[in-house]
């Protein structure tokens, strides 16, 4: 099964273009594959054909292998795993309720405890009432003993009943507590390379601004791979994917853990540095450039040798007034100087011409 349609991030008629190869791929695949075509497996065909969700098409891929076509039942189950928009709410939703449901279930036990020792103290009353006044026998004393130890053995037991079920019920609300914490990270996670997607970036972005002082500067380094549409068109969008992976895999080995890394476009990358100046940024720009520039690329199916990718890099330091919004457009501007320039390079805000404002055509 052929994946050949690659993603860019060029202009609008090339968006378009590409919308319209990427539908007329989808739809050739539903006639060779199947089994319809219904909105859910036009959704799955064109967001395999697409690339966007690289799990998604592991799965299908096993499917067809089986049986060389896909059943409505695996187009549901295909959409229901990884393309439902309401499958991370869902999952959050059961998390929830089940931690509900355990809260409730020790509420019930500390009610019965509570109970229990309420039911103790009593006795203990009722005991000492006993012996007010009077002379205890043998055997009254005999009986009020007996009392007393039954009463406290049951109140033992039930202390033990409820350690137990407070045991289970932390191990039950660790696990759910696990189950959405790994929820909240893929819902901000790009699926391809690992790192934070747009919606993490954006609110990261709106963060760092927030806490940057002249005290304690922020800085964004935008990231884009220099002639990907080139790249991808020659190649295909499997090995795409491959060099994304590996501008993402750079940034995570020289970037600290402080940052935020993140994806949010199509071949775009950013790098998020709180409380750092613009030469330690500047270092970092370059370090990740020269790293990815060093890789030499090989095509994973057939060994074959493709050669060196480069970036281009802008850095963008906060400054007083900036929103993200201002940040990510001096940035951006950087970003597109660099490539204007002869691209593999990085240039800052400082070297920006006072006046001037990148050109932006044929810059890729």
């Amino acid at each position: 099964m052929d994946e050949t349609v690659g993603r860019t991030m060029g202009g609008s008629q090339g968006d378009h273009e590409r919308s319209f190869a990427l539908a007329e791929r989808a739809n050739a695949l539903i006639r060779d594959y199947g089994p319809s075509a219904e909105p859910r497996a036009y959704a799955v065909w064109y967001a395999y054909v697409s690339g966007t969700q690289p799990h998604m098409n592991d799965a299908l891929k096993r499917l067809t292998a089986v049986s060389g076509r896909l059943t409505e039942a695996d187009i549901d189950g295909l959409y229901a795993a990884y393309l439902d928009p309401s499958r991370l709410s869902s999952a959050t939703e059961r998390a929830s309720s089940s931690v509900l449901s355990e809260i409730a279930g020790v509420m019930e036990v500390l009610d019965l405890s509570l109970g229990s020792t309420a039911q103790y103290d009593a006795s203990l009353r009722d005991l000492a009432k006993d012996l007010d006044g009077t002379v205890p026998t043998a055997a009254s004393v005999h009986a009020i003993v007996a009392a007393l130890v039954a009463t406290t053995r049951e109140v033992t037991a039930n202390n033990r009943t409820l350690e137990a079920r407070m045991r289970e019920s932390r191990r039950e609300i660790e696990t759910l507590r696990e189950t959405l914490e790994a929820t909240r990270l893929e819902s901000l996670t790009d699926p391809l390379t690992g790192l934070s997607n747009r919606k993490h970036f954006e609110d990261s972005l709106y963060q760092l601004v927030q806490g940057a002082s002249p005290a304690a500067p922020a800085c964004l380094i935008v990231v884009d791979v220099d002639s990907f549409k080139r790249f991808n068109d020659v190649y295909g969008h499997i090995t795409g994917d491959q060099v994304l992976r590996l501008v993402a895999m750079v940034m995570r080995e020289h970037v600290n853990t402080r940052a935020v890394l993140a994806r949010f476009g199509g071949e775009e990358f950013a790098m998020l540095l709180p409380a750092t100046s613009r030469t330690a940024a500047y270092a970092v720009a370059e370090t990740v450039r020269t790293s990815v520039m060093a890789r030499e690329l090989v095509k994973r199916s057939t060994g074959e040798s493709l050669g060196k990718i480069t970036i281009s890099l802008g850095v963008a330091v906060h400054r007083p007034g900036d929103t993200a919004v201002s940040l990510l457009e001096r940035a951006d501007q950087c970003m597109f100087r660099a490539k204007r320039d002869g691209r593999n390079r990085t240039v800052d805000d400082a070297d920006m011409d006072a006046s001037g404002v990148a050109d932006l055509s044929n810059v890729a």
